[in-house]
């Protein structure tokens, strides 16, 4: 087992700027990593558009209210109008002694083709309620947060545990406040402004870690509508594996991480993908694995 130093008092009150790095790591950490697509009901309703149409006409019709061109015929549009449809997580558990222990899990779960999007919220947003994890994400304060809160409200859920906030800062987990160590966003974290801020693909890549493999964020609607949800999941589980690399790599550039336990913590990931590749239902961890390896070579 790999062995850590314990940080586990959280600072807040970061002040607004360009580029800020986190003040400590805790001892339950969460990199996650949604995906979502147009959700025709609230296309209706926010468009007023008529019953008889199909759900993909209504989608085109979103689109189209959402300023497409033929350029970008699919632009981003506002994460209240989407539906969630997966969350996938790397956990990374530090016990009283100093073990890490990681874990990948993603909803819906593998014997789950699909997942009811009030469900899907509710078990994931009530599980970091109760278990007060440092969340990590990339734009998820803009984006992957945002779009849990609203769409958690759409579905007329009740979270306390989530939403919850201390009276001061230093007082317990407050997943609301801007630049909150409870709520780490790399893209804030390593984005800078303006040309300066990368992609994830980009500066996963550029570390040697894998990025976009063989579906991109636009793709994922185009799978939902084919239904094939557990490629969706697959490549959400990727991005989370992603997103859980460069917040180790971003760690150990911090010191928050020995050099000697970032390599320990990166073979003990290796492992737990080449176990986890044995049930076939994981198809697609050695293809992350092996483009893993590729990057770690020549980079």
């Amino acid at each position: 087992m790999i062995q850590h130093s314990r940080r586990v008092d959280a600072r807040f009150g970061q002040e607004p700027g360009n580029i800020h790095m986190f003040k400590t790591v805790a001892d339950d950490i969460w990199a996650f990593d949604a995906e979502w697509v147009p959700d025709p009901t609230s296309g209706r309703a926010a468009y007023n558009l008529p019953s008889t149409l199909t759900d993909l006409e209504v989608i085109d019709e979103m689109w189209k209210q959402g300023g497409a061109t033929p350029e970008n015929p699919t632009p981003y549009l506002k994460t209240v109008l989407c539906r969630v449809v997966s969350v996938a997580c790397v956990t990374r558990k530090v016990s009283k002694q100093g073990d890490v222990r990681l874990t990948l899990f993603s909803l819906p779960e593998p014997k789950e083709s699909s997942l009811d999007e009030a469900i899907l919220i509710e078990r994931f947003l009530s599980g970091v309620g109760k278990t007060k994890p440092q969340l990590v994400g990339f734009n998820s304060i803009s984006a992957d947060i945002m779009i849990l809160v609203q769409r958690g409200v759409v579905n007329g859920l009740r979270i306390p545990e989530f939403c919850r906030r201390p009276d001061k800062p230093w007082e317990g987990n407050d997943y609301f406040a801007r630049f909150s160590d409870w709520n780490v966003d790399l893209r804030e974290v390593l984005g800078g402004s303006g040309r300066s801020v990368p992609s994830l693909h980009e500066i996963a890549t550029a570390c040697g870690i894998p990025g976009k493999l063989d579906v991109s964020g636009e793709g994922v609607v185009d799978l939902w509508l084919n239904g094939e949800y557990r490629r969706i999941v697959q490549y959400n589980e990727w991005d989370a594996l992603t997103t859980y690399l460069l917040w180790l790599r971003t760690a150990h550039f911090g010191g928050f991480i020995t050099t000697e336990n970032y390599r320990a913590e990166q073979d003990q990931l290796e492992q737990l993908l080449i176990a986890k590749s044995e049930d076939p239902v994981n198809d697609h961890l050695p293809t992350f694995l092996e483009r893993w390896r590729t990057l770690r070579r020549s980079t």
